[in-house]
Order: structure tokens, then C-alpha cells, then sequence
């Protein structure tokens, strides 16, 4: 099957007084069509930097360091804000992380999603609107929202009016960042749906990013686990939750609650800063597993198996 996204050797940096800030630090993967595709990780490992970097969305001292992305044979990093302008909603579409305050509160709902069309194709108002209804409704909204202002909405009929908003124009892929964070189980639950009935009556490819390995199980067929700006392993959901090959992904697996389990623990030490990775394999200074070589030589990233990539020393 032909990926609908490949990322390759993407490096994203931030610029600092003290050098630059490697958030995304050689990062490859590809993505096939209508699969709901993974990202995970503690914060602060690269993920809102990496899917920012790939819609490029990205704003200084935040920039592009090399490497290359390539969305249906074109690469976006070529194109101009203009080209880039024409495909963001009809090709790319954007759920941003804390998606709940993205709305104009002075506006009311149908007026924003029919900007949201007007201003990237050519549609009347009368059929904006109408389709602005049927968006809502696809998301379990009642058409009254249309009349609502953002602050008459619950942070749950937000997200959804947001999810709403990315689909009217029925993108190819939509990225959404965090899109359960600070909403309670319930509603995440029907959020995740959402998402997941979305992609089942679009045929959408969805690129979902959470640190929440809980909510990857729900909807997701395939899972990068990143660490320091880098990405640790790559399968399927299950192969990574039924039998994870590097240590982090053991660590993460292991950190998920479950009523199964009488004591959660969760990784020792913390993460390192991007202006300082550690020599080595990044993961090292935490690694129950670590040997000599883990702090002196870089694993490479490569297939240990079918479908199944990692960066680990200890596969050798």
C-alpha cells in the first residue's frame, strides 16, 4: 500500500540563547491511508513539535532543520504559505492541542465553521450553513449549537464542535493533537469515538497524538512511542501493548492503570532536555537494561520483524 504521508530524517529546532533546542531530532515514519496512526510518549518527548513541524504550522524560533515530508508524492516543506493555505481543511485539517479555547467567543458556532469553508473553497453561504448542520450532527450536536456562543458550550461540546470543524471539507488527513486532554473519561470516551466513526464514514487518515496510552488502545491501529526527539519503536497497537520491544515502551506499557494491576510505577528519573541529550542511547540514564554500550553508542532504528521497528541495543 502506498503511505499517504512519509516522514523522513524530519529534524525540527527551536532557536535559544543557549544553542538549539532539538525537539525533533531525525524522526522517520510513514502512514498508510484511513488508519488511525499513533503518537506517544511522556511530555515533553516531541510530539505537538513533530505534527506541528509536519502541517507546518510551526512559527519561530521554531524552524525546520532538514529532512523531508512528503504528503501524496508532494513534499510540503517546498511549498509556499500560499500553497500551503490551499491545501490546510480540503487535504490537511488540524485538531490544535487545548482545541477548547480555539474558538472565537464572540462569534457564534455556524459563523466560524462557515468561515472555516468560505475561506478555502468556493461555496455559498446557503450551502455553508448547511453544511455547517450536517457537521454537527455527524458529531452528535444538536443544530441549536449552531445559534450558541463558545461559553454556552461544555469543554466536551467544544471539542466536538472542533472535530466538526476539521471534516467539512472532507480532508484526506487530519492531524489531531491531544484532542482528550483535561476532559473527563466520559467524554473522552465519546470524543474517541467520534474520531473513529469519522475515519470508518470518510475513509479520513488520522494522525492522533496523546501521552494517554489508555486512549491509543481505543482507537489506533498503528503506534510510535517517541523519546527525546526521537522515536524509540514502531508497530502495531497490539504488538506494542502485548509484547513491547524497547524498554521505555515496557516502562510506558507497565504505567498504565488497570484493574487488573494492585501497583502502578511509573519510569524512574526524568526526561532530559533537548539542549543536552544524553551520549548514547537517550533512554539510558533510566534504563533498568542498560549496558556499557548504551551510553557510549546510538542504536540504530531499524526492522526487528514484520511491521515492527525499534532503536534498541539490547535486540542485537
Amino acid at each position: 500500500m502506498e503511505p499517504i504521508l512519509r516522514v523522513e530524517d524530519l529534524r525540527v529546532y527551536y532557536k535559544s540563547i543557549f544553542g538549539d533546542v532539538r525537539s525533533v531530532d531525525g524522526v522517520s515514519f510513514s502512514v498508510n491511508p484511513n488508519e488511525v496512526f499513533g503518537i506517544a510518549g511522556e511530555s515533553g518527548c516531541g510530539k505537538s513539535t513533530l505534527v506541528e513541524g509536519i502541517l507546518r504550522v510551526i512559527v519561530p524560533p521554531a524552524y525546520i532543520r532538514s529532512g523531508r515530508i512528503v504528503f501524496k508524492n508532494t513534499d510540503l516543506i517546498s511549498l509556499g504559505e500560499e500553497e500551503l493555505r490551499k491545501m490546510r481543511w480540503k487535504e490537511l485539517s488540524y485538531i490544535p492541542q487545548g482545541s477548547m479555547n480555539s474558538l472565537n467567543p464572540v462569534l457564534r458556532i455556524e459563523e466560524q465553521m462557515m468561515d472555516a469553508m468560505i475561506s478555502h473553497t468556493e461555496i455559498s453561504k446557503q450551502e455553508a450553513k448547511e453544511a455547517a448542520l450536517s457537521g454537527l450532527k455527524e458529531v452528535g450536536l444538536p443544530v441549536e449549537v449552531a445559534r450558541m456562543y463558545p461559553h454556552e458550550l461544555s469543554g466536551g461540546m467544544k471539542q466536538r464542535v472542533i472535530i466538526a470543524t476539521s471534516v467539512l471539507l472532507k480532508p484526506s488527513l487530519i492531524v489531531a493533537d491531544e484532542p482528550v486532554t483535561a476532559l473527563d473519561v466520559v467524554v473522552q470516551k465519546g470524543i474517541l469515538q467520534s474520531i473513529a466513526s469519522l475515519r470508518d464514514r470518510h475513509g479520513i487518515t488520522v494522525i492522533f497524538v496523546a501521552h494517554d496510552l489508555a486512549a491509543h488502545a481505543e482507537i489506533v491501529d498503528s503506534l510510535v512511542i517517541m523519546y527525546a526527539g526521537r522515536i524509540a519503536e514502531i508497530g502495531s497497537i497490539f504488538d506494542v501493548f502485548g509484547d513491547p520491544l524497547h524498554p521505555y515502551s515496557k516502562l510506558l506499557v507497565a504505567a498504565v492503570p488497570s484493574m487488573e494491576k494492585d501497583v502502578v510505577e511509573g519510569i524512574p528519573g526524568l526526561a532530559p532536555s533537548p539542549l543536552d541529550w544524553p551520549p548514547g542511547c537517550r533512554f539510558h540514564p533510566r534504563c533498568p537494561y542498560a549496558t556499557p554500550i548504551c551510553s557510549k553508542e546510538e542504536p540504530a532504528f531499524k526492522a526487528v520483524r514484520q511491521g515492527r521497528y525499534a532503536a534498541c541495543h539490547l535486540l542485537e
